[in-house]
């Protein structure tokens, strides 16, 4: 079989392809750990999420690299070789021309010299956070530990420090779930446009770094080091390589898309076992269309089997949660589904999670100047209507280059923490209800786009918007505002909809409200003082049979 036969029976997803004996020796290189699982759709299928995921419902994750250095926002380390744009621009202003400086020279200047796992991860339990990822890596490809596959690391650059074994303390000193993110199996096609050069101006026609070579290092900062093990060059350019927006339609491994090789694939294979092995992390969060390389490799399904089986062995029985994006019906059996930024429409058959920040995923200093972050309401809006369709909510606060939040940031947070000390009952070990809400917002509800990327697209939520919870035999109704005339109005809850109410009260004061159950709906009579500003549960006894 030729190279085009072997992408064809990856993209058909035959799982006896991969375990054929003529490629094993050139696919299967390093070995997954045994178990139950094996690296096929069929044998993943078996999984099932677990119950503590179920339950925790809200998770924090600090996605935070080099890149966040100059303190520009995400993709810097792509977007800087950009000529002319706003992250060039910065670049020649603040470091001075790519060629001369370039990305591997943003990660020299890195010293994160400012970092308190400790205070930060704490600070995110305080606001209810049940678990806790952390970037191992991005599309820069620049590994967050010490890694002996990588040697463009954290602990032998930057700040010489190993990231991930910070965190992973962190989090278990704090009693949270650990989690990593791994974003690297893009850097092939990701990091082309440090290749290019400038098409105007005085250096018109000079190469960027992305083609040095360890022997250019010479009397550099970086003398010994090989460039190309950081930028992954050496290979044919991808077509329409100068188109900037050409990479998402290239996401998946096609249209034009320069082909990684084996040994690229194989890298980061070796480079995220030794992640999982090493920090023995329960969460793994995949920045990729359904696994990372595929379909042209099944480096993803040999991770997927390599964790769920040392999970196995590690916890007695299976504990662990891998997220991918855009996945079919089959494969949201075989791990979580996952969504950038925005939510679910209805009440999903299997638990998922959506994924947002309270910035840009990486730190960008203006808009702490212009008080651009997500505000605590919008936050726990965003939590209540995810926990109400049977998913969860992870929250990335930027962290600044130095090791930081901001002062905005850690007020949201605070924000959050005020909230969920008295409404998190209502988060914590809920189910769905029979309908996930009502309201207008639902009316005007925003469709999913590809991976996510529809939150804040819809009518912003008002007191007539409702979101439904349950536990054990009580109701649990979030109104997400404050009415201006009383009595608040459930629909849902109408006398010939569900069983007769027995007992309503206001989460934070436990006196019983005054309240009556009609064929309009079940009116509550707001007598008492408004709880803040953000979102108002009631909890309600009586409506679950």
């Amino acid at each position: 079989m030729n190279r085009r036969n072997v992408l064809k029976g990856m993209a058909l997803g035959l799982s006896s392809f991969y375990l054929s004996k003529s490629y094993a020796g050139r696919l299967l290189k390093a070995p997954y750990a045994a178990g139950p699982f094996k690296p096929t759709w069929d044998s993943l299928a078996q999984y099932r999420v677990p119950e503590w995921f179920r339950d925790a419902k809200f998770g924090m994750w600090a996605h935070w690299g080099p890149q966040c250095q100059p303190e520009q926002g995400d993709w810097y380390a792509r977007e800087m070789y950009m000529e002319g744009g706003r992250k060039n621009k910065y670049h020649l202003q603040k470091y001075g021309h790519p060629s001369k400086f370039g990305f591997k020279d943003v990660i020299n200047e890195w010293k994160a010299d400012q970092w308190d796992p400790e205070e930060l991860v704490g600070l995110y339990k305080k606001a209810g956070a049940k678990y806790f990822m952390a970037m191992a890596n991005h599309h820069d490809n620049f590994d967050m530990w010490d890694s002996k596959h990588q040697p463009w690391n954290s602990a032998r650059m930057g700040p010489k420090k190993d990231i991930i074994a910070g965190w992973a303390k962190a989090a278990k000193n704090n009693g949270l779930r650990f989690g990593v993110s791994v974003h690297a199996a893009h850097a092939w096609s990701w990091m082309e446009t440090a290749r290019r050069a400038d098409k105007a101006g005085p250096l018109a026609g000079v190469s960027y770094d992305g083609s040095l070579t360890k022997a250019d290092g010479k009397d550099k900062w970086w003398d010994g080091e090989d460039p190309q093990e950081l930028y992954a060059q050496n290979h044919p350019l991808s077509e329409n390589s100068q188109d900037n927006g050409i990479i998402h339609k290239q996401w998946t491994w096609g249209n034009g898309v320069s082909m990684p090789s084996n040994a690229y694939c194989e890298k980061f294979y070796r480079r995220t076992i030794e992640l999982l092995d090493k920090y023995g992390p329960d969460v793994i969060y995949f920045d990729d269309t359904v696994l990372p390389l595929w379909p042209i490799s099944d480096a993803g399904l040999r991770i997927a089997a390599h964790m769920y089986n040392t999970n196995i062995k590690r916890h007695g029985k299976l504990e662990a949660v891998l997220f991918g994006k855009m996945l079919n019906e089959q494969q949201r059996k075989c791990m979580a589904w996952d969504i950038e930024r925005g939510q679910s429409n209805s009440i999903e058959p299997e638990p998922w999670q959506t994924d947002t920040c309270l910035g840009n995923w990486h730190y960008e200093r203006s808009l702490y100047d212009n008080n651009g972050y997500k505000t605590a309401k919008t936050v726990i809006h965003t939590l209540v209507d995810v926990v109400s369709k049977n998913g969860n909510l992870m929250l990335n606060v930027p962290v600044r280059g130095n090791g930081t939040i901001d002062a905005k940031e850690r007020a949201v947070v605070e924000g959050i923490t005020d909230w969920m000390s008295i409404n998190s009952e209502s988060i914590y070990n809920t189910r769905p209800w029979t309908t996930f809400g009502e309201g207008p917002a639902i009316e005007d509800a925003a469709p999913l786009n590809m991976q996510g990327f529809n939150e804040g697209k819809g009518k912003p939520f008002s007191a007539a918007d409702f979101r439904f919870v349950k536990k054990d035999k009580v109701l649990y109704a979030t109104m997400l505002g404050w009415p201006d005339n009383n009595p608040a109005i459930i629909k849902k809850l109408a006398l010939n909809n569900v069983p007769k109410v027995q007992r309503v009260s206001l989460l934070g004061n436990d006196a019983p409200l005054d309240f009556e159950q009609t064929a309009e709906g079940l009116k509550i009579n707001l007598t008492q003082n408004i709880p803040g500003d953000t979102a108002y549960v009631f909890k309600i006894d009586g409506a679950i049979a």
